[in-house]
C-alpha cells in the first residue's frame, strides 16, 4: 500500500488525562494523635491542545496515530501534599486547520501562528478533605474522586491560507504557471492529474507579497466525485480572487476555451461559497502554434462576462508580469478592507454552560432521571464505598433543590432517581426529607443517615433525660453507669453469652 505524503483531513481521537483523587488524611504528631485534617488535592489531568506550527503543512502525523491522550493528573497526599499537575500534549496543527464535532458543527477555525484550541480538557482534580473541613465538618472522613477528562472524537480539515486560488482542467498548466511565477517547484509532466496534492507558492509583485495555491485538476462531474480536484477545492475557500488558467493547445475532441470556462464554472458553483470572489482569467499556452490566434478569438467573450484577460505563457513567461500585478491587486484591496486585528497569541477554550436552569428532572420508565452539568460532576467525584462521602452528596444535591423538584414532580418515598449520563447513571431510591449530614457530628467515616440503629444516640438521650434526677455528689459517668447503658459493657455483655 502506497503511504501518503500529504493528508488534509484526519479523524482525531482525543482523551483529555484523568485528575487526580484527593485523600483523606489526618495529621498526627507525638502528643497530638489527632491535630486535623491534613489531606492534599489531586492535581488536574493534562490537556490535548492543537497550536498553529508554521512549519507543519500536512496533517499526516495524525493519519498514522489517530489516538492522542493526556497525562494523568498525581493523587494528593497527607501533609497538605497537592498531587502533579498531568502533563499537556501539545498537537502542531498547519496553519488554516479547521476543528468540527462528530455532528459537523465547527468548534474552531485554526488561523495564524501560535493560536491555540483546547481540544479535550484535561479532568479537575479531586478535593482532599482539608479543602472539605468547615466550621460544621471539622475532620471528614472522605475526600473527592478526580474527574475523568474530555473523550470525544473530532475531525481536521486543512483549508490553505492563500491569496490567489488557480483552478483549471487537468494539464492546463496550473503547476507550471505556479513554478513561473514563484519559486515553488511542483511536479510537472506532460500527462494529466500529474497534481495529486494542493501545491503552495509565494509571489512578489512590487510592494505586494502573496501567496498562490493551486488545486488538482477539476473535470466536469468533478461535484459527482469524478476526478481529484473537487475534493481539494477547500484551499481556495479563503482565496481573495480565483484564477482561470484556460488550456489553448488542448487536443481533446469537443474542447475549446470558453467551454472548459463554463464546465469550471459549473463546478464551482456546485461547490459552493465562491460566488462573491473576483475572477481573473489566464489564456494559457499562447507561445504554441495557433495558441495566440486562439487567445485573440475569445478575448472578447471572455472580458464581455466582466472578468479581465490575460494572454500568458508559462513557458516563455510572456504576460506574467501584467498577470503578477493584476492579482496583487487584488490582494492589496482586499487587505485594506480588512479590519486590522493585532498580532496576539490566541487561545480557544470549550466554551462553558452558561444560563438555563442548573438540572432538569424528567419522569422516564426507569425512574426520575436528573441531568445537568453540576449533579453529573457531583456523581463523578464521589467515593460511593465511604458513607460519609455519600452523604456529602445528598447535602450539595438537595442544596441545589433536587430533592424540593422532585417533591414538586410528585415524586414518592421509594422511587427510583436516576443521576448521571444514561450509559451509566446512578440510582438511587428517593427518600425525602432527611436532614443534611453536613450538621451531624458523627463519628468519622459514617454517615448515620444510613443506619436505622443508632444506639449511641439513644445512650446520650437516656442519660440527658435522667441527668435532672440524678442523686447528690453523682457526675454524667455516674448516671451512664446506673443506666447500664454502657456500649463497652454491653459489648463484654455479648461476648460472654458468644463465649
Amino acid at each position: 500500500m502506497a503511504v501518503p505524503t500529504f493528508v488534509d483531513s484526519v479523524t482525531l481521537h482525543v482523551i483529555g488525562g484523568r485528575g487526580g483523587n484527593g485523600v483523606a488524611s489526618v495529621h498526627r504528631e507525638k502528643f497530638k494523635p489527632l491535630g486535623g485534617p491534613d489531606g492534599g488535592n489531586g492535581g488536574p489531568g493534562g490537556s490535548i491542545i492543537l497550536r498553529v506550527d508554521p512549519d507543519v503543512t500536512t496533517l499526516i502525523d495524525y493519519h498514522h496515530n489517530a489516538k492522542r491522550q493526556g497525562e494523568h493528573g498525581g493523587h494528593g497526599a497527607g501533609g497538605h501534599r497537592n498531587g502533579s499537575h498531568g502533563q499537556d500534549i501539545v498537537l502542531p496543527v498547519p496553519d488554516g486547520t479547521v476543528v468540527t464535532g462528530e455532528s459537523g458543527e465547527v468548534l474552531a477555525d485554526l488561523v495564524g501562528p501560535g493560536t491555540e484550541m483546547v481540544v479535550a480538557q484535561g479532568g479537575r482534580g479531586g478535593l482532599g478533605n482539608a479543602a472539605l473541613a468547615s466550621a460544621k465538618r471539622k475532620a471528614p472522613g472522605f475526600a473527592l474522586l478526580g474527574e475523568p477528562g474530555d473523550d470525544l472524537v473530532v475531525r481536521l480539515e486543512l483549508k490553505v491560507v492563500a491569496d490567489i486560488g488557480l483552478v483549471g482542467f487537468p494539464s492546463a498548466g496550473k503547476s507550471s504557471l505556479i513554478a513561473a511565477l514563484s519559486r515553488a517547484r511542483p511536479k510537472i509532466a506532460d500527462y494529466p492529474f500529474t497534481t495529486l496534492v494542493p501545491n503552495l507558492g509565494v509571489v512578489k509583485a512590487g510592494d505586494t507579497t502573496f501567496t498562490v495555491a493551486d488545486v488538482p485538476g477539476l473535470i466536469e462531474g468533478a461535484s459527482e466525485g469524478r476526478g481529484l480536484g473537487h475534493d481539494f477545492l477547500r484551499h481556495i475557500e479563503r482565496c481573495a480572487a480565483l484564477v482561470h488558467v484556460v488550456d489553448l493547445a488542448t487536443m481533446e475532441p469537443g474542447r475549446n476555451p470558453l467551454g472548459d470556462l463554463d464546465v469550471i464554472e459549473q463546478e464551482l458553483q456546485r461547490y459552493g461559497g465562491l460566488e462573491d470572489r473576483p475572477r481573473l482569467v489566464a489564456l494559457n499556452k499562447v507561445d504554441v502554434p495557433d495558441g495566440r490566434d486562439m487567445a485573440e478569438m475569445v478575448a472578447d467573450d471572455v472580458a464581455a462576462r466582466g472578468w479581465q484577460v490575460f494572454p500568458v505563457s508559462a513557458a516563455s513567461h510572456e504576460g506574467l508580469r501584467e498577470l503578477m500585478f493584476a492579482m496583487a491587486g487584488i490582494v492589496a484591496a482586499r487587505r485594506a478592507e480588512a479590519p486590522k486585528v493585532e498580532s496576539t497569541r490566541i487561545v480557544i477554550r470549550p466554551p462553558a454552560a452558561r444560563g438555563g436552569a442548573e438540572f432538569t428532572v424528567q419522569e422516564t420508565g426507569e425512574g426520575w432521571r436528573v441531568r445537568g452539568e453540576k449533579p453529573e460532576r457531583w456523581i463523578r467525584q464521589t467515593d460511593f464505598s465511604n458513607d460519609e462521602a455519600v452523604g456529602f452528596l445528598s447535602d450539595r444535591l438537595n442544596r441545589l433543590g433536587v430533592e424540593q423538584k422532585l417533591m414538586e414532580l410528585g415524586a414518592e418515598e421509594g422511587d427510583p432517581v436516576l443521576i448521571g449520563d444514561p450509559a451509566n447513571a446512578v440510582v438511587f431510591d428517593f427518600k425525602p426529607g432527611i436532614d443534611a449530614g453536613a450538621q451531624m457530628l458523627g463519628r468519622r467515616g459514617e454517615d448515620q443517615r444510613f443506619g436505622e440503629s443508632r444506639p449511641a444516640a439513644g445512650r446520650r438521650r437516656a442519660i440527658d433525660e435522667a441527668m435532672p434526677e440524678r442523686g447528690e455528689g453523682e457526675v454524667r459517668a455516674d448516671v451512664a453507669r446506673r443506666l447500664d447503658v454502657t456500649p463497652d459493657r454491653d459489648e463484654d455483655a455479648d461476648h460472654r453469652d458468644d463465649a
